[in-house]
């Protein structure tokens, strides 16, 4: 038998005969807790905190981690082991449909139909799952709370049932329960109007008045109020002896209550409620919270309407952004413009515990709040759509339709021509909706969200701005997530906002930190993550695998071994549904903690499927780098690792270029996630593959990352050339940016493991990189030395472009001894090579260094020429590190031909370029030669 799990009464577990461990009292707090929140994740914080409050016994981790063990071995006995795990975010303890007495309860007690003899009896059978009060035998902080809202809802089904069996002329049977009820919960006015109705039906017009009296005596002792105009309505009919309230009246197969709003009117086909009114607008918008903050624009939006044209305004955004806040603002600000009715129906497509309110359900409850009968309302859903559209018809009235699943949720309830307002609130884009204006909400600017959370927090938050800044961002300025930070650091007198920020930035407890006993950001996720179709679902686990901070369909299409035009439907479809964002046309990325969500459900692929995964993005990167860089550096093809060959090639070198500047962070993120986990060996071609772009384009931060992972990932397979080719990369680094002790450390490393692991290649290469560290140094004769052996070793590895590039930096070794006709012969030497193997990176450097060798030997026009050909080919192929030195070239040669005006400008733009590069050689160079212009 299936285990039953039982919270409307003392908490149990039941298997049938079978018979299952003893819960401690304790135990059974916690198996209660997890229950009421089935299916969702609780953290160890979150447990503590419903059970113990704010002040939890220091034992509190170890207690709950006994509980847990012990539900584990109940669960077990029970056949139900499977049913409580362990995940990221917390535990989990999951419901089989018929498992857990309160979703029977619910199911049976909220749903709807034609036939009332059906409906009371469903009330019926959900009433018969109670045994005594819920939680009933738990002690816990929450107990209280949820003991209130559990029965409330009981009284609320009992009182539906009451309006049922009145209207079926069951009166008698009904005066001994709802004096019970009353007598427990003595304040329930409809009780007390249904128990007044029961007994004057019932011939008892004077114990039904004395009913009424003690209600209305008590109501004013107790909370010094009035009782409201329905139940006086009833009073006052019974005083009278109104026929109309006797079953076989005009009002037949109505109890004479319209729900808790009064007596029925008039008996016409849409007769209206007594209750409501001619000249009394009906108003069901719910409260607006008093701490809103911002949406300026947004509300500008919503609130400054043409009135002459009926306005119809879908208002989407991911979980938790403030739809509904919003949406309620609005609409209370533009209550007095609508004069026939402010409506407002929850459609719960992304309520815990709720099923989805259908069309049909809404158009009969918006018919009711216009006062319409139920009796009166037909069945149909067109019907009901038409009578909505009717009733609507000539009137001024603002509805709110919140929390709609897609359009076909609404399309019934929009109306026809008339001067009413509506406002939709979705997460999902309603797209499908002809004529109806999009809002679409973003994440809240930081001036906006640090004045929510100043609001909720109060002075702590204004003693600690830069830590109330850190929290905004770990928020990623949701509002939910600032909303529930800001609550539980008011409720937390002892922590500062510092100690908050402190606690979010672990990654892997943000999610469960963002929550309290009653919501959370992970669990407003889940509800849209639930909602998801099979194939969208799939793609938003495999994307919390990516590494990378956004990504492109080809990525994707690899990520899940798809087809291209498959995996951007899917992708454009979680955007419709605000799973994903898109900041430039054809790239998608996570909000920061949807981020960390996909990450956590990425654990329910199974681990085979998320190895296959990484692995195919992980070639996808490298062969498409590999595509991309053999277009843009054809001359050091040899240089780089054999891949295979890109799913979509490139059409030209821009395009391949493009990709690198789009991916560049993704592939260095992507290549340092494999070094630490299962794929070290796709990091060091990665950083091979991306040498020349990196060095021209002097982006020495990521160089500098990647050759790091690069030389970790080498180490870690024992893999000697691949580290002395890390370790050279990382010297060349160095040297660029100053740093010329560490960078000799680094190339007499690299040149150490070469010899060690006999790798010429790597030899030369650290050698090059000695050489010019040493000339830099004035250690002349070591650079010639170290220069000269790697030049011998590209010789007989017949290595054309490593002789190339060597010859050049003899050159500059000859240079800066002042040999600057030996250093022209030899750029020249260089120059001849670079062209002979078509390298128009190298062509240009060869030129800038001759250029300089020119202008030494006071040939000024040559030098400029040069350096004039050496920027054109560096702009042309986009070589930014060059474009800083050619242009202090150029403004040197400038200068030597008398020309100052054009010097001052030309050192001005190469020190814009060496700024924007963080090239800090070419930057004293620009503003050593500005120095000397001054007058």
């Amino acid at each position: 038998m299936s285990a039953r799990f039982l919270i409307l009464g003392p908490v149990e577990v039941s298997a049938g005969d079978r018979p299952l461990p003893a819960l401690a009292p304790r135990h059974r707090a916690f198996l209660g807790y997890l229950l009421l929140h089935a299916g969702r994740a609780q953290s160890v914080e979150r447990l503590t905190e419903a059970v113990w409050g704010p002040a939890p016994p220091d034992t509190a981790r170890a207690q709950v981690h006994a509980a847990l063990a012990a539900i584990r071995r109940v669960l077990r006995a029970a056949g139900a082991a499977d049913q409580l795990r362990t995940s990221v975010a917390g535990y989990v303890l999951t419901t089989r449909p018929g498992q857990l007495d309160l979703e029977g309860f619910t199911a049976l007690a909220t749903t709807t139909g034609d036939d009332p003899r059906q409906t009371a009896e469903r009330l019926r059978t959900a009433l018969e799952l109670w045994r005594g009060p819920a939680l009933a035998d738990v002690q816990a902080d929450y107990a209280p709370a949820a003991r209130a809202r559990l029965e409330d809802r009981r009284l609320t089904a009992v009182e539906r049932l009451a309006d049922l069996e009145l209207a079926a002329g069951r009166h008698e049977d009904l005066i001994d329960r709802l004096g019970a009820e009353l007598a427990g919960h003595p304040l329930r006015e409809r009780s007390a109007a249904q128990l007044m109705l029961a007994l004057h039906r019932a011939g008892r017009q004077a114990d039904a008045l004395s009913a009424g009296r003690g209600y209305r005596a008590r109501l004013v002792r107790e909370q010094g109020l009035d009782p409201g105009p329905a139940f006086l309505a009833v009073e006052e009919a019974v005083l009278q002896g109104d026929a109309r309230l006797q079953g076989d009246s005009g009002l037949r197969g109505d109890s004479g209550l319209r729900g808790d709003s009064g007596l029925r009117g008039d008996s016409g086909p849409h007769a209206r409620a007594a209750g409501s009114p001619k000249g009394k607008t009906a108003t069901f918008l719910p409260y607006d919270v008093a701490d809103f903050a911002g949406r300026t624009a947004e509300l500008t939006q919503l609130i400054a309407e043409d009135d002459a044209v009926p306005s119809i305004t879908a208002i989407d955004g991911m979980a938790g952004i403030g739809k509904t806040a919003l949406a309620v603002r609005a609409a209370h600000r533009l209550a007095d413009h609508y004069p026939d009715g402010r409506l407002f129906v929850d459609l719960h497509a992304h309520t815990a515990g709720r099923q989805q309110m259908t069309t049909s359900e809404a158009l009969e409850a918006l018919l009711r709040q216009l006062g319409i009968r139920a009796e009166a309302i037909p069945a149909r859903l067109e019907e009901r759509a038409a009578l909505w559209r009717a009733e609507l018809a000539g009137r001024r009235v603002l509805v709110v339709l919140d929390n709609a699943a897609d359009s076909a949720h609404v399309r019934p309830l929009l109306p026809g021509p008339s001067g009413s307002l509506v406002l939709i609130t979705s997460r999902r884009r309603l797209t499908d909706l002809d004529g109806v204006r999009s809002l679409p909400m973003e994440v809240l600017p930081a001036s906006d969200a640090t004045d929510l959370f100043t609001r909720i927090v109060g002075e702590r938050a204004v003693r600690e701005p830069d830590a109330v800044a850190e929290v905004l961002l770990l928020c990623g300025f949701l509002p939910l997530a600032v909303r529930i930070a800001g609550a539980r650091l008011r409720h937390r007198p002892r922590w500062s906002v510092a100690y908050l920020a402190q606690r979010l930035r672990d990654e892997r407890r943000r999610l469960s930190e963002l929550a309290t006993a009653e919501r959370g950001v992970a669990a407003a996720f889940a509800l849209s993550y639930q909602q998801l179709e099979d194939t969208e679902r799939h793609l938003f686990r495999l994307l919390g695998l990516h590494p990378g901070r956004d990504v492109a369909p080809h990525a994707t299409a690899a990520l899940t071994g798809r087809y291209v035009a498959e995996a951007e439907d899917t992708l454009e479809a979680l955007l419709d549904t605000h799973m994903l964002q898109q900041h430039e046309p054809g790239r998608y990325r996570f909000h920061d903690l949807l981020r960390q969500y996909a990450h956590d459900t990425a654990a329910e692929e199974p681990p085979h499927e998320r190895h296959a995964a990484m692995a195919r993005l992980l070639d996808h990167h490298l062969n498409t780098a590999s595509a991309a860089m053999d277009l843009l550096y054809p001359d050091s093809a040899h240089r780089r690792p054999a891949t295979g060959r890109p799913a979509t090639p490139f059409r030209d070198a821009a395009e391949a270029r493009a990709w690198l500047d789009a991916e560049r962070g993704n592939l260095i993120r992507t290549a340092a996630h494999a070094c630490g986990t299962d794929w070290p060996a796709h990091t060091g071609p990665l950083a091979t593959t991306l040498y020349r772009y990196l060095y021209d384009h002097a982006l020495h931060d990521d160089a500098r990352t990647l050759y790091g992972k690069a030389l970790a990932a080498a180490r870690r397979l024992g893999d000697l050339a691949g580290e002395g080719r890390a370790l050279t990369d990382l010297g060349w680094v160095h040297h660029l940016q100053g740093d010329h002790r560490q960078a000799a450390e680094h190339f007499e490393q690299a040149l150490a493991v070469g010899r060690t692991a006999d790798d010429r290649r790597g030899q030369a290469r650290a050698l090059t990189g000695l050489g010019d560290v040493r000339a830099a140094a004035g250690d002349h004769e070591a650079a010639l030395r170290a220069l000269h052996r790697g030049l011998e070793l590209f010789r007989e590895l017949g290595d054309r472009f490593g002789e190339a590039v060597i010859t050049d930096y003899l050159g500059v070794a000859h240079e800066r001894q002042g040999r600057f006709a030996e250093a022209a012969d030899l750029h020249r030497d260089a120059l001849e090579l670079f062209r002979a193997i078509g390298s128009r990176g190298g062509e240009a450097d060869a030129l800038h260094h001759l250029g300089t060798a020119c202008l030494r030997l006071d040939r000024p026009a040559e030098a400029h020429a040069h350096h004039g050909n050496a920027l054109e080919l560096y702009r042309r192929f986009d070589y930014r590190r060059g474009a800083a030195k050619a242009l202090n070239g150029l403004a040197a040669a400038a200068l030597a031909l008398g020309e100052a005006d054009r010097a001052r400008h030309l050192y001005r733009a190469a020190l814009d370029a060496a700024v924007e590069m963080g090239d800090l050689a070419e930057q004293s160079h620009a503003r050593a030669g500005l120095s000397r212009l001054v007058p």
